[in-house]
């Protein structure tokens, strides 16, 4: 059945809970052209590679301290996305900038999901509980999530799906941040991994 599937390879620096959203997409059908191959962690210590070893896909880790510049650091990246075979790459949670050398080299086959209504509170230095301080802090009445491709630009790729959620009187940083991961980037996520995945299928 796999080779039906386009191969998925998923790379994240933290806890994974997009991954998670991603692995149960994939087990209840919601993610059904593509298959999730490799977990690609640039942090030895990621939780998100014990949830991918939990449900069966090989994991990898590519240290920076172990390269001596990005270069390497990307060149060993590809070099383990190569020998899965992946064709799609999705960004869960991945804290390093990528070059336009490796952007270009998979152009249209790299997605981030970012925790704002791109263009409010993107760019370089907006992730994590940052971009839901800066919301708040503008007073801003709705946030959610956006899933683009991913170019040189942080934050700069073209938007496949976003999806609004409210922000609630009271909110904090941390109260937003998991009611959008919940209400907005687990749903848009593998939404966004499945539409891609099947228009790599369909051009095949």
């Amino acid at each position: 059945m796999l080779r039906d599937k386009v191969k998925i390879g998923v790379m994240v620096s933290g806890g994974g809970t997009n991954l998670q959203a991603l692995i149960d997409a994939q087990k209840s059908g919601i993610i059904e052209s593509g298959e999730i191959v490799l977990v690609l962690s640039n942090k030895a210590d990621a939780y998100a590679l014990e949830r991918g070893k939990a449900a069966g896909i090989a994991t990898e880790v590519v240290l920076k301290s172990e390269c001596k510049d990005s270069e390497e650091f990307e060149a060993r990246l590809i070099d383990a996305l190569e020998k899965a075979q992946v064709e799609l790459i999705v960004l869960a949670g991945f804290m390093s900038i990528l070059s336009k050398n490796f952007t270009d080299k998979y152009k249209n086959r790299i997605l981030n999901v970012h925790p704002s209504l791109i263009p409010s509170f993107c760019g370089e230095g907006f992730y994590g509980l940052r971009v839901h301080r800066a919301a708040l802090e503008k007073g801003v009445k709705v946030s959610g999530a956006t899933v683009h491709f991913v170019n040189e630009i942080p934050d700069g790729g073209e938007i496949i799906m976003q999806k609004a959620v409210e922000v609630e009187e009271g909110d904090t940083p941390e109260t937003l941040s998991k009611r959008i991961l919940e209400n907005a980037e687990w749903k848009i996520l593998p939404a966004s991994t499945e539409l891609v995945a099947k228009r790599i299928l369909e051009s095949k």
